[in-house]
């Protein structure tokens, strides 16, 4: 699956905590230390999460990493997004962004709101403390931010996904997920040091990956849409990825035993089961969970 090589990109987008850009905003948000990403799934324990991400009240209400230059400048067009992994990651969130701005309203009465994207390299602050390319992709509540190291596209195969565009594009949408949480008021439920296949923890990352879905059975949809067909073959390679992140696989591929109770992402199996509803349906109620109320909004 690729982009359109001539639909335009948005671009100019680079400010403070909210938008497109390298630059974030101070803590703030819900409270308290909340990083949602692929750390704990890729073989981190709580506690080393907790020693990679600083505690949140260390991050002080600077911007330095805000030189006033936009970081996307060179992604403009879907022909750039075809080439260059950084613009696909952009590409990704803005068709993410118009999905959302219209279903969001529609069909849990709450108004869209874009999240900050962050693209980095090694190491990042984050409104949630500092991070490293071993935490893989993550969304911050404190700054509302998702955050990318696309060199974590490449370990996927090592876990039996793929690094192809729609599998990456997954990824994204997956992380943009928990923002959609996060405006439901619902993300504060996680804790990932209470793990277990029928924790809260992994009906989050499954309500998640089930929002991604949704967004991938519409991407390539209307007049609009950003992206060339999707075909079978591609969204193979979104649900081999789905899989390969589950924690079963995980923890069988990092030459350990499959234990469900340290479980913070859920089975393959069911990381899978929950893409697929959302792809299936599109539906936010179907990716509901009662403890997160109707349609993803507590009751």
């Amino acid at each position: 699956m690729t982009f359109k090589d001539n639909i335009q990109l948005e671009s100019g987008r680079a400010s403070s905590g909210g938008g497109r850009g390298m630059a974030i905003g101070g803590a703030g948000g819900i409270g308290g230390l909340l990083l949602v990403g692929l750390f704990l799934l890729l073989g981190g324990s709580p506690e080393q999460a907790g020693q990679v991400l600083q505690n949140q009240q260390q991050w002080s209400n600077e911007t330095s990493q805000d030189d006033g230059t936009d970081p996307f400048a060179h992604c403009q067009t879907g022909a750039d997004a075809n080439q260059y992994e950084d613009c696909l990651v952009y590409g990704a969130a803005l068709s993410v962004d118009d999905y959302w701005a219209e279903q969001l309203p529609a069909q849990a009465q709450l108004e869209y709101q874009e999240p900050g994207l962050v693209i980095f390299q090694d190491a990042v602050q984050s409104g949630c403390g500092m991070a490293s390319a071993s935490t893989g992709p993550f969304y911050c509540g404190a700054d509302q931010s998702a955050y990318f190291d696309t060199s974590f596209f490449g370990q996927l195969k090592n876990f039996g996904g793929s690094d192809a565009p729609l599998a990456q594009m997954y990824i994204v949408a997956h992380e943009f997920g928990h923002h959609i949480q996060y405006l439901q008021g619902t993300i504060q439920l996680v804790d990932y040091n209470d793990p277990g296949k029928d924790s809260m923890a992994v009906k989050m990352e499954m309500q998640a990956d089930c929002y991604a879905g949704m967004w991938v059975s519409q991407a390539d949809k209307g007049e609009d849409a950003m992206l060339e067909p999707i075909t079978q073959e591609q969204v193979q390679t979104a649900i081999d990825t789905a899989r390969a992140v589950g924690d079963d696989n995980i923890q069988r591929r990092s030459g350990g035993e499959v234990q469900p109770d340290l479980w913070t992402h859920g089975s393959s199996e069911q990381r899978q089961e929950a893409f697929m509803t959302g792809y299936r349906t599109g539906s936010m109620q179907a990716c509901d969970y009662p403890e997160l109320g109707v349609g993803g909004r507590r009751a």
